[in-house]
């Protein structure tokens, strides 16, 4: 006779299977041609080390590692990535807008980080983080990070899009560094973004000074 438990088990792994079959596709980016996911390609769930293993990038604001699907398989049309933020005092995230993802961001120690987007009807949206504390970015819209804080910030970003994409409007970066159109073209040309993602950036002394400027202030 079969145990209750084991028969139950066995059960419940018929139904879930019969349910995944159904919602396989649905569950992919709807804003890209992806397969269905199909674990029987892949060997490992687990990536270790996102924050030396990753897509890293390292500039005067600090350091970013990202997963995608070539460093990650798994990843493969869950329709999601990840990113891993280590932001200095005065560091920015230049002002830039994912045009297939919604971004939800924690910041776990650190900072605090002022954060903020632009919504459609041009009204700024702009908070103070603290360690715990989590925000998001509605897809499409312009968006920015600045540690205005003494301490190096150490913040994550979930997407909802494998490719989310990167956009960096020369008029946003003008305003968010105070700088004029001839100035913005020049930094932009001196520290190009790297296949689209932006550039962690260093604010000078005159706008920025650490633990000083904490204000939701815009």
């Amino acid at each position: 006779m079969r145990p209750i438990f084991g028969g139950f088990s066995a059960l419940f792994i018929e139904k879930l299977q019969t349910v995944e079959n159904a919602c396989s596709s649905a569950r992919a980016d709807p804003d890209s041609s992806l397969a269905d996911f199909t674990p029987s390609n892949l060997t490992s769930f687990v990536f270790r080390g996102l924050g030396k293993n990753g897509v890293v990038s390292v500039a005067p604001g600090g350091r970013r590692a990202a997963l995608s699907v070539e460093v990650f398989p798994a990843l493969k049309s869950l329709g999601i990535t990840y990113v891993r933020f280590e932001m200095e005092p005065c560091g920015v995230n230049e002002p830039h807008t994912h045009p297939r993802a919604t971004e939800i961001l924690t910041l776990v120690s650190g900072g605090p980080l002022q954060v903020g987007f632009v919504d459609t009807k041009s009204t700024p949206h702009i908070d103070i983080l603290y360690p715990g504390d989590v925000t998001i970015f509605p897809r499409g819209l312009l968006h920015f990070e600045v540690n205005v804080g003494k301490k190096t910030a150490l913040f994550f970003s979930a997407l909802n899009s494998e490719n989310p994409g990167t956009l960096i409007p020369k008029r946003a970066l003008i305003a968010a560094l105070k700088t004029g159109a001839k100035e913005a073209d020049e930094l932009k040309a001196a520290n190009p973004s790297d296949a689209g993602v932006t550039k962690l950036y260093k604010l000078d002394a005159e706008f920025c000074s650490p633990g000083k400027d904490i204000t939701a202030e815009f």
